[in-house]
């Protein structure tokens, strides 16, 4: 199964701040786990939303919306792209993960739609 792996804002990452040096060491090495499992398909960081912008839909009409965007604890900082067996080993690894950010932060595990889903 897919899964993607998303890594929620927090004001620091939305403020733009780097990561240390040992965050990144310490991430990137996790990475290296991942991919040597046969895990991790894809994963990168986001820039703050306040690089980002919006489109709302309505029926034909679109709206651009510039970043940034209110509710930092809804956005995404980061994602992976995972293959794992289920959601429990999805989960195995995301106990592993360096904490992404340098105070409290929450990771969210999502399984995709597959091509099965819709027969």
């Amino acid at each position: 199964m897919r899964v993607i792996v998303l890594v929620k804002a927090t004001e620091e990452s939305e403020s733009g701040k780097m990561p240390s040096i040992e965050l990144l060491e310490a991430m990137g090495a996790f990475n290296q786990e991942l991919i040597a499992a046969g895990i991790m398909q894809a994963g990168e960081g986001l820039k703050p939303s306040s690089k980002g912008k919006r489109i709302a839909f309505d029926g034909p009409g679109r709206t651009v919306i510039d970043g940034p965007f209110a509710e930092t604890k809804e956005l995404v900082a980061g994602f992976w792209l995972w293959q794992v067996k289920d959601l429990d080993e999805a989960v195995a690894w995301v106990k592993r993960c360096p904490n992404p950010m340098s105070g409290p932060s929450e990771i969210e595990i999502r399984p995709l739609y597959e091509a099965a889903d819709f027969a």
